[in-house]
């Protein structure tokens, strides 16, 4: 830290250029503190944090009760691997089986690692208990969809950027339209083991599907015996207004893969919840990871559940996503096309032509309000659901005075 500390900022970022891959293009801004809705910047600079780090800081940065959690479990055991108990693994299987009305739970890291969980159970449960024959189950995903960035994930992706260059790929996934009930059920077959879906798609610009979805997907799925299986990395916990976005529909799932927000911002923890015989599928040796399920995990991801009952976030995140949402619409500018969203989270898409997303995001990173852009013409809006509702409209006051600004010197450059 001593040694970061004394360079500059341009230095750096110089620093990261030389030495770091080139899979991020960041934003030209070195953070360096973070405290609930805000993030700081190397010269002391304050910014409302709009993005949440993908929904990873749901709580905030640094939540004290987090923070405590964490140091109490680092003064007394860090990681001894599965091939022993701990004190808190079972502790956090319980908390999610209890507060997602599953049954049994496995923990891991990241929430590529519990969608790669979910494909392997929903195969193995495929031939076990569905009769499909050997190496022909196949996984029912939608369009536009963003699990992760492992090969077999990327192979199902719908985005060529993802695709490029990473193949081949594993067969055993047929993608239909997302939102759309009908297609799924018509591309079920003999071999069909499960559906894989994001109840909302977030990575694609906040795409909410029409009500009724989650609901018909259940019941399709119940009509021909198959899995069903929700991604809530980012929608879970409290995001959309629930707990869970199957909540809104009564949609449970059998399976339900959740991270991000479940290791509090702390440390990466994520898990793959499921009715017990689905997860009764693996035995001793068919799946693990070395740090999944470790005790200093363990102890911060239940302190997070823990946290999102006692401060209410699910209903804080429904209130204040109807200020969000109404502020957004109150704005009218010849370059918004579309405004999306279900709880805290929105997605306010542009039209290129008059606007682009990347160039506002930077006026937004200018003027002290800190968000991405997605697919080029998406902005996100996911604050901590600890923010305030006046930095909230005060954020969504700086999208307006960033699009008018932008927008303005887009014209002026088109008409040179």
């Amino acid at each position: 830290m001593l040694l970061q500390s004394s360079m500059t900022s341009q230095g750096i970022m110089a620093r990261e250029a030389r030495f770091g891959a080139k899979n991020y293009a960041p934003f030209p801004v070195v953070l360096v503190r973070g405290s609930g809705a805000y993030l700081f910047d190397a010269s002391g600079k304050r910014y409302i944090d709009m993005m949440s780090a993908y929904s990873a800081a749901n709580f905030g940065h640094l939540h004290p009760r987090l923070v405590r959690a964490m140091k109490h479990q680092l003064d007394r055991l860090d990681i001894i691997s599965r091939a022993y108990y701990s004190d808190n693994l079972g502790l956090l299987c319980e908390r999610l089986a209890g507060l997602t009305g599953l049954d049994v739970c496995l923990p891991m890291n990241t929430g590529a690692e519990g969608v790669e969980t979910a494909i392997k159970a929903a195969r193995r449960y495929g031939y076990g208990r569905l009769s499909i024959p050997d190496g022909q189950a196949e996984i029912i995903v939608a369009k536009g969809n963003f699990h992760g960035r492992t090969t077999t994930i990327v192979g199902f992706s719908s985005e060529s950027s993802y695709r490029r260059g990473f193949g081949p790929f594993a067969p055993g996934f047929i993608a239909v339209p997302f939102g759309d009930a009908a297609a799924v059920e018509a591309a079920i077959g003999p071999c069909t083991a499960a559906v894989l879906i994001e109840p909302v798609q977030g990575e694609a610009g906040i795409i909410v599907p029409p009500e009724g979805y989650l609901a018909s997907l259940r019941q399709i799925c119940d009509r021909h015996g198959i899995l069903l299986i929700f991604d809530e990395v980012q929608s879970g916990f409290g995001r959309t207004g629930r707990n869970f976005c199957f909540e809104h529909e009564d949609a449970r799932p059998d399976g339900l893969i959740l991270g991000k927000a479940l290791g509090g911002g702390l440390i990466p923890v994520s898990a793959f919840v499921a009715r017990r015989a689905v997860m009764d599928v693996f035995e001793p040796g068919s799946h693990g990871s070395t740090f999944g399920g470790n005790p200093l995990a363990m102890a911060v991801a239940c302190e997070a559940i823990q946290v999102l009952q006692d401060e209410d976030l699910a209903l804080r995140s429904h209130v204040l996503g109807k200020t969000l949402l109404g502020a957004l619409s109150d704005i009218s500018h010849p370059a918004i096309v579309e405004i999306r969203g279900k709880g805290l989270w929105a997605g306010v898409e542009l039209d290129p032509a008059r606007a682009k997303a990347k160039d506002v995001c930077l006026a937004m990173m200018r003027r002290g309000v800190l968000t991405k852009e997605t697919h080029e013409t998406v902005i996100r809006f996911a604050p901590p659901l600890v923010i305030d509702e006046a930095d909230l409209l005060s954020a969504v006051e700086v999208f307006h005075d960033a699009l008018e600004e932008t927008a303005t010197s887009h014209a002026m450059s088109c008409a040179d």
